[in-house]
């Protein structure tokens, strides 16, 4: 498969194009797993400037199973809520949370910097042994022969010279100009939104003294949003009316008029301008993430408008969800079939997030005049809806979609699809400190020694949980007497019959 004056570097299990959070998250849980990966990228090191700003509980937990939550925790900052403002920034609707953590043991919503949550993922990665990162390659070219090999073929831009690896597996994690996404012959579903947004970052060591959540002002001229991510950085959003572009807005003086009610009193010197930068926030979705041992993970395969604050997390979903099948398939403990269940369950749910940002995006400008009056008559008394402000504040995500890995049987009703928590057990720990990435079989009732050493055979933890618990609780709510956990805490299966249910158990390598 060599080329004519084209180094071939050897093979690999699993090359993985793109050294962003997806595309490193992917390797690290790989890595855990002991499978042998390659991980290229165009930059020498981290990408500068700050992209994203937002991750939920659940992604929370992704970084504890990296290994980065300590950290992660003395970098982020917690966010209280949502507030709704009008152009003249009076307030008309506040969702506040009390500042608990949620369902998963963690705060709900963190703001952080983008740089430094990508010199964590990058400095936990050398812990694994079979990973190797290498930056200053332009991927140029993705190639299968029909044999279950892939080609991946790059330069080096130092020294100019063409190379190749020969991989089992290739995921695209290289962002929305994906170059495996066009390898593939994937295109872009447009799903009717985009719009022109201006973004910028500023420190500064005066404190604003600002409600500490996100202001997001619904304006049907100039929407915008703001939030402070850390001690000293905050973020502005603006949308950018017809005639204008981000070089209008290049020193703090020219933002000042925009980020002015934010910062009144505050002198321009007491102010840094980190970056500001003009966004086309789109709504779309590749037609197909997978060619035969191809996959496209993050924006490669879906792009987010920001108001929920979801791209980054459906990226690291991505992660977490294809990570461990390939594992298994590359260990021979599960079937190659069982990765057609990726897309199955990530298309679906990335669609319903990029809808729902969508909905929110329009709803901030929608409808003029009356429009304005709308929002400011009906927000106000949305806290008045039984279950509506838990609702707007909760960060859970829709139930993945049936599959080979999700039971379809009474899935709207049943566990089945959703998310295990990490809820405390009775000896003061949670369920994530205490298995170890693989299945886990959660009863509340006693099991059978047969029964116990057959799942453990198999590699799949069992874990009883006591009458009262929070775990127990969560089975008894979804009317069943156990469930079968996948290592990325979905419910594989859930029922009343745990040596039903255990028949279900696939054989698998624990972390």
């Amino acid at each position: 498969m060599n080329t004519s004056g084209r180094a071939t570097t050897g093979t690999v299990s699993v090359v993985i194009v793109g050294a962003g959070p997806v595309g490193i998250a992917a390797a690290t849980l790989l890595g855990q797993y002991g499978v042998d990966c390659l991980v290229l990228d165009r930059w020498d090191g981290v990408y500068p400037q700050p992209r994203a700003v937002h991750l939920d509980d659940e992604i929370y937990r992704i970084l504890v199973r990296l290994g980065v939550g300590e950290q992660f925790a003395a970098l982020s900052r917690p966010t209280r809520g949502l507030q709704l403002i009008d152009r003249d920034h009076r307030t008309f609707a506040v969702f506040d949370r009390d500042g608990a953590c949620g369902r998963h043991g963690h705060p709900r919503a963190n703001m952080f910097d983008q740089p430094e949550l990508e010199h964590l993922l990058r400095t936990n990665l050398k812990d694994q042994t079979t990973v190797s990162l290498r930056g200053n390659v332009e991927v140029s070219d993705v190639t299968q022969d029909g044999q279950s090999r892939v080609r991946v073929d790059f330069t080096d831009r130092l020294t100019g010279g063409h190379e190749s690896v020969l991989a089992t597996y290739v995921l695209g994690c290289d962002g929305a100009n994906s170059v495996v996404r066009r390898a593939i012959g994937a295109t872009m579903e447009d799903l009717g939104f985009e719009q022109r947004w201006l973004v910028i970052d500023v420190a500064s060591a005066v404190e604003l003294d600002q409600w500490e959540g996100v202001h997001q002002v619904c304006d049907p001229r100039r929407a915008a949003t703001y939030m402070r991510i850390g001690d000293t950085r905050y973020r502005w959003e603006f949308r950018l009316l017809e005639d204008e572009t981000a070089v209008d807005f290049e020193s703090i003086e020219a933002i000042q008029p925009l980020i002015g009610p934010w910062v009144e009193g505050i002198p321009c010197d007491q102010l840094e301008l980190v970056r500001v930068a003009e966004y086309h926030f789109r709504a779309q979705l590749a037609d197909h993430w997978r060619d035969r041992n191809v996959f496209l993970l993050g924006d490669a395969a879906h792009l987010t408008p920001p108001f929920i604050g979801q791209g980054l997390c459906t990226g690291l979903r991505d992660a977490m969800n294809l990570s461990w099948k390939i594992a298994g398939v590359v260990t021979g403990d599960l079937p190659e079939s069982v990765l057609e269940t990726y897309q199955v369950e990530r298309k679906p749910h990335a669609r319903a997030l990029i809808q729902l940002a969508k909905l929110v995006g329009i709803s901030m400008i929608q409808g003029g005049k009356a429009g304005e009056l709308l929002r400011r008559a009906i927000a106000p008394r949305l806290h008045r809806i039984p279950g509506l402000r838990d609702r707007l504040l909760d960060s859970e995500t829709p139930p993945l979609r049936r599959s080979a890995l999700v039971d379809g049987r009474g899935l709207r009703k049943s566990l089945n699809g959703r998310l295990c928590p990490n809820a405390l057990l009775a000896d003061g720990t949670r369920y994530d400190e205490v298995t170890r990435g693989g299945f886990v079989f959660v009863t509340g009732v006693p099991l059978t020694p047969e029964l116990r050493a057959g799942l453990t055979g198999r590699g799949t933890e069992v874990l009883e949980v006591q009458a009262g618990s929070p775990l127990y609780q969560w089975l008894e709510d979804g009317k069943a007497a156990a469930a079968l956990v996948r290592p990325d805490f979905t419910v594989m299966r859930a029922g009343r019959d745990p040596a039903a249910l255990s028949e279900a158990t696939p054989r698998y390598p624990v972390a």
